[in-house]
């Protein structure tokens, strides 16, 4: 056998910036995939295909724009993924909201289900439209991004950390729906993550700083880098995961083991 049909398709929501990016460039390194980039800023998202492509030239990178938290655009990114590929091996949705921690208090009504909406909608949205696709091969991964307030309850963080509890309980639910269908779901639950723009912003904002300052100092093996999230979502997809399914898995650098 040979041919295009052959390769790895993997699919990166949100993979134009953090994690997401560095999870595009760990899939592009393995000849055998190919890797299309999801972002809402065309000009970001190119920039990031280029960057990609040069670094990685046999990788056939795709670059495709739309918002994960709109359905319609869902669907036609998982068509246009699969009209370029034929099919979908693996979906990761790096999609990150805007929100910062804030006491409740704090939060203006009208914004609550934004907030939660803009958190929690996309790797729903995303995880629906590709499910058809993966049940028709009997195959397939999705791995979610989620976060540790959405396991350990931190004032400031009532609306995060319900948005980031949905996509765990979401992920972990479907993955005993699809197991028959043999799909895996799996769900990465960071904390601080250095080296992104959500890092920049919370040090930016005086509550949110002095929130991960203390998180920071608890993180005794090292705040956790991109790549650090993305070595664990490539072994995740990969056989050597095969029998790794409903789980939520932190990645913190000892955070939250006390």
């Amino acid at each position: 056998m040979s041919g295009e049909s052959e390769l790895r398709s993997v699919l990166i929501v949100g993979g134009t910036s953090g994690v997401g990016l560095a999870t595009a460039r760990r899939f592009a390194a393995d000849l055998a995939t190919r890797v299309t980039i999801v972002g809402r800023d065309p000009a970001r998202g190119e920039a990031a295909r280029e960057a990609l492509v040069a670094e990685f030239p046999a990788a056939g990178v795709a670059l495709l724009t739309g918002d994960a938290n709109r359905a319609e655009d869902a669907g036609r990114i998982v068509a246009e993924t699969l009209r370029l590929h034929g099919h979908i091996d693996t979906l990761v949705v790096a999609t990150v909201g805007v929100a910062l921690p804030d006491l409740l208090a704090e939060i203006p009504t009208g914004r609550i289900a934004e907030d939660l909406m803009q958190q929690a909608l996309g790797p729903m949205l995303m995880a629906r439209a590709v499910l058809p696709a993966m049940r028709a091969r009997q195959s397939g991964t999705i791995i979610t991004i989620a976060s540790d307030a959405g396991k350990v309850a931190t004032p400031g963080e009532t609306i995060i950390g319900a948005a980031m509890a949905a996509i765990i309980m979401f992920s972990r639910t479907l993955a005993m729906e699809a197991k028959r269908d043999g799909i895996r779901v799996n769900c990465v639950t960071p904390s601080l993550i250095r080296g992104t723009a959500t890092h920049d912003r919370i040090f930016a904002h005086p509550f949110a700083a002095r929130l991960f300052e203390k998180a920071a100092k608890m993180a005794l093996l090292g705040v956790a880098e991109t790549e650090d999230l993305a070595a664990l979502i490539h072994f995740l997809a990969s056989p050597g995961a095969a029998r790794i399914t409903g789980q939520a898995i932190s990645v913190n650098g000892g955070i939250s083991a006390q």
